[in-house]
């Protein structure tokens, strides 16, 4: 009995831990996108809008996406977050250079289409997060409900310190362009500890 908590309490710190920085990294990539749409739009509705909508559509529909693979990928849900993760990794790398090109266009309606196809890719990964790591606590043996709630907490919470980070420090000492590129690092880093644990695992 006291391994198997030892065991569960193991598996939650890992998976809580990953999809913390995972959280983080989100939020901190929200703000700074925010900001470079602002360069181009301008402080208006039209930046707030492509960000909060592609967001909004992205999470949900990658949720979708994502429960759709962890029915079908059981066993491997795990290792499909890890994937998910280095995706949005070399996006965020890519993303500052991405972008600068997209608000070099003098086109308004032109560079908001552009920009939200673009950050839909990494914001549907990003939703589909979530059920990828409950199927996985699932299958190690956790009741769902609390398998999700205790996710949610530990995401929810990430994203909240991402999101301080972003508005209070990292622009102000780092700049944008290192804020998005230390969120990318997040990312690697959950990656990372990922891999370890699947690696003790075998």
């Amino acid at each position: 009995m006291d391994r198997y908590k030892y065991k569960n309490s193991t598996v939650l710190s890992v998976f809580g831990g990953v999809f913390a920085l995972s959280g983080a990294a989100a939020l901190i990539y929200q703000v700074a996108w925010q900001r470079l749409l602002f360069l181009a739009f301008g402080v208006d509705l039209e930046s707030v809008t492509v960000i909060v909508t592609v967001f909004m559509l992205g999470l949900g529909v990658g949720g979708m996406v994502g429960g759709f693979l962890a029915d079908k990928c059981r066993g491997q849900c795990f290792n499909l977050f890890l994937v998910g993760e280095l995706l949005i990794c070399i996006f965020g790398v890519l993303s500052p250079n991405l972008m600068k090109n997209l608000l070099s266009v003098y086109e308004p309606l032109l560079v908001f289409l552009s920009s939200f196809g673009l950050l839909l890719f990494p914001t549907l990964l990003m939703g589909a997060t979530l059920p990828l790591l409950s199927v996985s606590l699932i299958d190690d043996g956790f009741v769902i409900g609390d398998a999700v709630g205790r996710l949610y907490y530990f995401n929810t919470l990430g994203a909240a310190l991402g999101c301080l980070l972003a508005g209070f420090l990292l622009f102000s000492y780092i700049g944008l362009k290192a804020a998005i590129y230390l969120a990318a690092a997040l990312n690697a880093f959950a990656v990372f500890i990922g891999l370890v644990f699947v690696g003790a695992r075998k």
